[in-house]
C-alpha cells in the first residue's frame, strides 16, 4: 500500500489558505508602504489578470523590496480587472500603474495581429514584442517572486553584453508545429522572465507562424520568442540564480528560495510554493 505523500498536500493546503488571506487582507497589504533602497533605470512590465491579483501585488512588492523601484513598473491587463483591482494594484507604489495592451507593432500579416489583439497568450506576445521602449524593459509573470540577490539585477560585466537575456526553461515547452528540426528545442526559452535591451529581430518566428497548420495554443507565444531568442543570439540567466525548476514538487519545503536567487518563477505545478515561501 503506498502512502499519501503528505508533505506535498500539506504545502498545498498551506499555499491555499495563505493565498485567500493574503487576497482577504489586499486592500490592507497595498497601503503598507515600502521604502526601496534604491531606484533603478529600468522600466518594467508585467501581464496579468483578475485571477492572478493576490500573486501580482505580492510579486510587484518583493520586486520593490529587493530589487529597487523602476522607472515604472507597468501591469498590462488583459481586459480582466475590475476597476477596484486597479485601484489596488496602482496603490502598492508610485511607481505602478495598470495599462490594457498596447503598442501592437504596426504592419503585421492580418492573422498574426488577430492572434495579437485576441488569444491570451498572443497579448502577451504583443507586449514583449513592443520592448523595450524608452530604457531597458524587464518582463516578469505575476507568479515570480523576488529574494535578496534581486538588487544584483542589472550587474552584468561589460564584455558580456547582449540585446536581451532570458529566463532559462528546465525542459522544453512549447508549440511543436513551429520547430524544424528536434535541435531547435536545446537551450529551452521562458517567457516569464526576460531583460530586454534593444529591439529584437522577430523575422524568423513570425515566417514559422505564417507557416502554422492549425490555430495557435497556449505554447505558441512561448515558442516564437524561444526562436527569437536564439536567432539574435540572447543568452541565459544564471539558472542558479534565475530559477524555474519542478524537481521540489512533491516535498513540502522550497528547494530554492533564500537569499542567494534573485527569483523563482512559480509555474503551475509548484504554484503553491509561492505563496508557502512568501514569508
Amino acid at each position: 500500500m503506498t502512502l499519501p505523500n503528505f508533505g506535498y498536500h500539506l504545502a498545498r493546503f498551506y499555499g491555499d489558505v495563505v493565498r485567500r488571506l493574503y487576497g482577504l487582507f489586499l486592500p490592507l497589504i497595498v497601503r503598507r508602504p515600502i521604502d526601496p533602497s534604491r531606484t533603478i533605470e529600468l522600466d518594467v512590465f508585467a501581464y496579468s489578470n483578475e485571477q492572478s491579483l493576490p500573486e501580482q501585488v505580492a510579486s510587484i512588492r518583493s520586486f520593490l523590496r529587493h530589487a529597487g523601484r523602476p522607472a515604472q513598473f507597468v501591469v498590462v491587463s488583459d481586459g480582466s480587472h475590475s476597476a477596484r483591482s486597479i485601484r489596488l494594484l496602482e496603490r502598492v507604489d508610485s511607481s505602478v500603474s495598470v495599462r490594457h495592451v498596447d503598442n501592437v507593432p504596426a504592419a503585421l500579416p492580418d492573422r498574426f495581429a488577430r492572434y495579437l489583439a485576441t488569444h491570451p497568450t498572443g497579448k502577451q506576445l504583443g507586449l514583449i514584442m513592443s520592448l523595450p521602449r524608452h530604457r531597458p524593459a524587464f518582463y516578469t509573470d505575476s507568479d515570480v517572486l523576488f529574494f535578496a540577490a534581486a538588487k544584483h539585477i542589472l550587474d552584468f560585466p561589460a564584455h558580456d553584453r547582449v540585446s536581451a537575456r532570458y529566463l532559462s526553461d528546465c525542459r522544453f515547452s512549447g508549440d511543436d508545429r513551429l520547430l524544424r528540426d528536434p535541435a531547435e528545442k536545446q537551450q529551452p526559452v521562458n517567457t516569464g522572465v526576460l531583460l530586454l535591451l534593444h529591439k529584437l529581430d522577430w523575422s524568423l518566428s513570425l515566417a514559422r507562424f505564417g507557416e502554422l497548420q492549425g490555430e495557435p495554443n497556449f505554447f505558441t507565444n512561448q515558442t516564437m520568442t524561444h526562436l527569437t531568442m536564439h536567432q539574435n543570439a540572447t543568452r541565459p540567466f544564471d539558472p542558479g540564480r534565475y530559477v524555474l525548476q519542478l524537481d521540489d514538487q512533491f516535498v513540502f519545503g522550497d528547494a530554492y528560495a533564500g537569499d542567494q536567487i534573485v527569483l523563482r518563477h512559480y509555474v503551475n505545478p509548484v504554484r503553491h510554493k509561492f505563496w508557502t515561501s512568501l514569508w
